[in-house]
C-alpha cells in the first residue's frame, strides 16, 4: 500500500470517528450553534428597527437590516462551531486516546486531518441551518448568480478551514477542555467587533481600524457583495489573504505542536 493510500484510508477512518463522536454528543455543537441563531433573532426582532436606520443612510427598514445582518452571522457561525473543534482536540490529547493511536500503525497526520475535515463539514452544516433560519425570517438573495453563489460557498469553506486549523492548535496547547474553550473564545468575540452588525462608518474613529483590519470584516463584506450585489472593493483579496495566512499558520502550529507531543 502506498503512503498516500495509507494516509487517505487512515484520515477517512479518523473523520468517521469524529463525526460519530459529534453525533453521539451533540450538546456542545448545539450550544455553540444557538449563539449565532439567538443573536440573529435578537438583532432582527429587538434591535432591528433601531439599527436599520444607520444602514446606507436610509430609514428604519427591517428587511434591509436582515439582508445586511445574515452574511455576518453566517461567518460568526463558523467561528462558534470551530470552538467545538478546540475542545474536541483537547479532549483527545488529555484522555489518552492519542497515546493509544501512536502505538498503532496509523498515519500520524490522519488524526489532525480527521478533526479538520470533520470540523469543516460541521461548519458547512451549521451555516446551512443558520442560513435557513435567515431565509425563514426574510433574507433573500435574488441578484446573486450561480457563479456568485459558488464563490460565496468557496469563501465559507476556505474560512472554515483556516479557523479550524487555528482551533486545532488552540486545542493542542490547552491542558483541558475548559481551557480550550477559553483559548478559542476570540473566534466568537471577533465577529462582534466587526462590521457584522453595524457599518464601519458608524463606529468611533479610534475603534474603526480594529474592526476594519481583522479577519472577519473583509470576509463579511465579500460575502455581502457576492450575495447582495454590494461593492466588494479590495475586501475579496484581503479576505483571501487572511484565509490563506491563517490556514498556513494554523497548519504549521498544529503539526509542530502535535509532533512535539509525540517526541
Amino acid at each position: 500500500m502506498s503512503t498516500l493510500t495509507h494516509a487517505v484510508r487512515d484520515s477517512t477512518t479518523m473523520l468517521r470517528r469524529n463525526l460519530l463522536h459529534a453525533r453521539r454528543y451533540p450538546s456542545l455543537t448545539l450550544n455553540l450553534l444557538l449563539t449565532p441563531i439567538m443573536l440573529l433573532l435578537l438583532f432582527v426582532y429587538i434591535f432591528g428597527d433601531a439599527m436599520s436606520g444607520g444602514i446606507d443612510g436610509g430609514g428604519a427598514d427591517r428587511a434591509r437590516y436582515i439582508a445586511y445582518l445574515v452574511p455576518g452571522v453566517l461567518l460568526m457561525t463558523i467561528g462558534s462551531t470551530t470552538v467545538g473543534t478546540a475542545v474536541s482536540v483537547s479532549n483527545d490529547m488529555t484522555e489518552g486516546i492519542i497515546a493509544r493511536f501512536r502505538t498503532m500503525a496509523i498515519h500520524r497526520g490522519s488524526v489532525l486531518v480527521g478533526h479538520v475535515v470533520g470540523s469543516v463539514l460541521q461548519c458547512v452544516a451549521s451555516v446551512v441551518l443558520v442560513g435557513a433560519v435567515g431565509v425563514a425570517i426574510g433574507f433573500r438573495s435574488t441578484d446573486a448568480t450561480a457563479l456568485e453563489w459558488l464563490a460565496a460557498f468557496g469563501l465559507l469553506v476556505l474560512f472554515a478551514t483556516a479557523f479550524t486549523w487555528i482551533a486545532v492548535g488552540m486545542g493542542l496547547i490547552s491542558p483541558n477542555a475548559e481551557a480550550a474553550s477559553n483559548n478559542a473564545l476570540p473566534m466568537i468575540l471577533l465577529p462582534l467587533l466587526s462590521s457584522a452588525f453595524v457599518p464601519l462608518d458608524s463606529m468611533p474613529g479610534w475603534f474603526r481600524p480594529i474592526a476594519e483590519y481583522q479577519p472577519f470584516t473583509p470576509a463579511i463584506e465579500t460575502l455581502r457583495g457576492l450575495l447582495l450585489g454590494t461593492e466588494i472593493g479590495n475586501s475579496g483579496w484581503i479576505a483571501l489573504g487572511w484565509c490563506v495566512a491563517l490556514a498556513v499558520l494554523g497548519y504549521l502550529w498544529a503539526t509542530a505542536r502535535f509532533d512535539s507531543e509525540a517526541a
